[in-house]
């Protein structure tokens, strides 16, 4: 097949915005321009790699496996660009993080810090729920995943760099908040709002629940740790959260964090990324970064 890198890098940027406007303005070109490398591209292919239905792209399995291959491709280019870089006494490229959403409440700051001992790096970070998260891995679309609930279904690897305590929050006003010393029998009455299934947060509460023998009277699922804190602060009823997700200032939100016994549930948050892949020696310097200061 007569096909360059470049159409390949066209059609990789086509997979990740669904956009031929999008991928003309990353590309400074302009849209015809795109349209004819795609179709060139199409055509030296030989099956359709997109449709476009109701001015929606949607990628047929042709194209989805073409962007599998153009993504591999790019990343090797990429990690060649950042070894030679390493060669020459330089320390540059771009990290791609992919967080679960609980992450965000503190893997900004830990780039942050990362950034400015390496200030010619550039970071794409992605938050996205625990099940965006997970196809993005299955897809190998970013260098690192964090996540509190590796998969078990794949090949990864995986490496523990920070505790992750959950622990149980009420409005202020509850009268358990000045408890000591409560039991989970005490709450067996208490309306709970708790994060949507398949979350990390959930698993693991579900798991704890269980292995006390303990069934929390669900009053909502949410999707959100702030709309969970919201909803708390409202009085609607308990919930759980990653001592993350809690901030500094527990009172000004009218929340406070209850004395539970078998609380807190001592949950771990992860490095993760598939077995087998080649870190960039971009990607390995945060790796070493996180180990080195997470916990600082």
């Amino acid at each position: 097949m007569n096909v360059t890198f470049r159409q390949l890098r066209l059609f990789a940027e086509l997979a990740e915005q669904l956009s031929i406007s999008g991928v003309a303005r990353s590309f400074h070109v302009t849209q015809p321009t795109v349209s004819m490398q795609l179709r060139e591209l199409t055509e030296e292919i030989g099956l359709p790699l997109y449709e476009v239905i109701g001015k929606k792209i949607f990628l047929t399995q042709a194209g989805e496996e073409l962007a599998k291959t153009a993504r591999t491709l790019a990343d090797e280019w990429s990690s060649f660009g950042q070894r030679i870089d390493s060669l020459k006494g330089y320390q540059r490229g771009r990290l791609r993080v992919a967080v679960v959403s609980t992450a965000k409440y503190f893997i900004p700051r830990l780039l942050g810090a990362f950034c400015r001992d390496f200030p010619e790096i550039d970071i794409a970070l992605e938050v996205q729920n625990r099940d965006g998260v997970l196809q993005r891995l299955r897809d190998n679309r970013d260098d690192i995943y964090i996540m509190s609930a590796p998969p078990k279904d794949m090949d990864v690897v995986q490496q523990v760099f920070l505790p992750n305590p959950l622990v149980v929050i009420a409005p202020l006003s509850h009268p358990l908040a000045q408890r000591k010393r409560i039991s989970l029998e005490n709450l067996s009455q208490e309306r709970f709002i708790l994060r949507e299934k398949g979350s990390g947060t959930r698993l693991a509460c579900d798991q704890h629940f269980s292995a006390q023998g303990f069934t929390p009277l669900v009053r909502l699922e949410l999707g959100s740790n702030e709309a969970i804190k919201q909803a708390v602060a409202g009085e609607m009823g308990l919930a759980i959260l990653s001592t993350h997700a809690l901030g500094e200032h527990l009172v000004d939100q009218s929340l406070t964090v209850l004395n539970v016994s078998s609380f807190p549930v001592h949950s771990s948050w992860y490095i993760v990324y598939l077995k087998g892949k080649r870190l960039s020696p971009v990607a390995t310097s945060f790796l070493e970064y996180l180990q080195a200061h997470a916990q600082d």
